[in-house]
């Protein structure tokens, strides 16, 4: 298991790469919508992204994922094993990739059509390059992952932000419109793949002298682990990518941009959840291996302890300003969004117990159990939005993805305790009082802050809900001087 230190430089390093990361896809997700976009315009690039997702999936197959897990683990036992794992997977993902794009590229009309969408064609057909230049954009940022280059993974993804953005406004700009920002992610995408073959080449593959041979045995575990992973990713899909596309199909575009506005929201708040999910992850692989369950136990507890006491005032504040901060920010045409946000607020919570959860499971080894778990919600919730989306609409979605995600939250977390005995009644006690905290900040926004008709407004109303939030925090011991670093040193 990695030092202190590792982990907080880690940390930090991660935070400001995916800070870059959020900030220029916020920074295009703020351009398209406001200034070069109509919401039709907007929902038929996101709902094309959408099913390009379904898409990636057959081209990915959860192989970075499970070379990701026996990277941490050989990269404490049999470093000489790496070069060979990862000969495997590229051999694996050039095959699967290539075959994936170019049945992509020959369906794109038939495709857009069956769906109901011929204007996606175009997308679909640029599609075939997204889906390569996606797959092998993310596969270094995973590799760096288990091999605890935590860093250059988050550079990877930023690179790969920041050139979505230059990109997707230069094509627009030059009257290419939405298809053009499409092929704006295509660049963007392409570049971080370059920047992280080649520094995954240099830091992960040639830093260790391989072995004489590949163990016996390990590529058909190395497959076989990518089983369940694939599983999960899929359900994953379902949850995160099936609803806008089943909103697309159900409704219309300008639905599909209120649900994606939404959905992009609480992603840009979740960025720090995510980054530390992220950095602590491969500790659990690696400390599992030296069979180092205390520090590992208390590692996990004290990373969800803080981050609900950050994540839950977050969700309540954002229910609170959803209205304002869509219709300030990106103008009235899509104050659709505001209610689908009140409602995603609760799913802020869940998602960030998600990603302090979810990878953690993998590298513990019970990637089966969470892809059993992801599977069967992931069914249940494209049952719901089935259900829902066209009787009360685009809501519906939304109220989909809460109800379904916190079953799984429940079954994952039910796993980790099983795993590492967790400390439930002292997790059960911080998670009362940062839930009274954050009622408490609540009413103090609506009683104190003034009625929000402008952006330095919404800035005073949050500000508010900060001050209060921090005060009621520490006077109540929600926050407390021990950390992360106190628990590991």
């Amino acid at each position: 298991m990695r030092s202190l230190d590792h982990i907080v430089r880690g940390f930090a390093a991660t935070l400001v790469a995916r800070a870059a990361y959020m900030l220029s896809s916020a920074l295009l997700m703020v351009l398209l919508a406001r200034v070069f976009l109509d919401p039709d315009a907007y929902g038929l690039l996101f709902w094309s992204i959408g099913v390009l997702a379904v898409v990636q999936l057959a081209a990915d197959l959860g192989l970075g994922k499970s070379a990701a897990r026996y990277i941490a683990e050989y990269g404490e036992m049999d470093p000489g094993q790496i070069p060979h794992l990862l000969r495997h997977v590229l051999g694996y993902k050039l095959a699967v990739v290539s075959f994936v794009g170019g049945v992509l590229f020959v369906v794109a009309a038939p495709l857009a059509a069956a769906l109901g969408k011929p204007a996606a064609e175009p997308f679909f057909a640029a599609g075939a390059l997204l889906v390569v230049a996606k797959s092998f954009a993310v596969f270094p940022e995973i590799v760096f992952q288990g091999s605890n280059r935590l860093g250059y993974s988050a550079t990877v993804r930023a690179l790969g932000g920041v050139g979505r953005l230059v990109f997707a406004v230069a094509f627009v700009l030059a009257g290419f419109g939405a298809l053009g920002a499409f092929v704006g992610y295509v660049v963007g995408y392409g570049i971080a793949a370059v920047f992280g073959l080649v520094a995954m080449y240099v830091l992960v593959y040639e830093a260790h002298e391989p072995s004489a041979e590949m163990e016996p045995g390990l590529a058909r575990r190395l497959v076989g682990y990518a089983v369940p992973l694939t599983a999960t990713r899929g359900a994953n899909v379902l949850d995160k990518q099936i609803d806008i596309v089943l909103v697309g199909v159900f409704l219309n575009s300008s639905a599909v941009a209120f649900y994606t506005l939404a959905k992009q929201l609480t992603d840009f708040v979740l960025a720090p959840a995510e980054s530390l999910g992220f950095v602590i992850s491969p500790n659990f692989g690696e400390g599992k291996a030296g069979d180092d369950v205390d520090r590992i136990r208390a590692l996990y507890e004290t990373a969800l302890g803080n981050a609900l006491a950050l994540y839950v005032p977050a969700a309540v504040g954002l229910a609170l300003v959803a209205e304002p901060l869509v219709t300030l920010v990106f103008g009235a045409s899509y104050a659709g969004a505001a209610p689908v946000l009140v409602l995603l607020s609760g799913f802020v919570v869940l998602q960030t117990i998600t990603n302090l959860t979810s990878d953690s499971l993998d590298y513990l080894g019970r990637a089966r159990e969470r892809a059993i778990a992801k599977g069967v919600t992931s069914v249940g919730n494209f049952a719901l939005n089935v259900a829902l989306i066209p009787a009360i609409g685009v809501v519906g979605a939304a109220l989909a993805t809460v109800v379904t995600h916190a079953i799984y939250v429940s079954v994952t977390l039910y796993v980790v305790h099983d795993e590492l005995s967790l400390h439930l009644r002292v997790l059960a006690i911080d998670a009362a009082r940062v839930v009274a905290v954050s009622g408490v900040m609540a009413g103090t926004i609506v009683v104190v802050a003034p009625p929000i008709t402008s952006l330095p407004l919404l800035g005073v109303a949050i500000g508010i809900g900060v001050v209060s939030w921090a005060a009621l925090a520490f006077a109540s011991g929600v926050i407390e001087r021990r950390s992360i670093r106190a628990v590991l040193g």
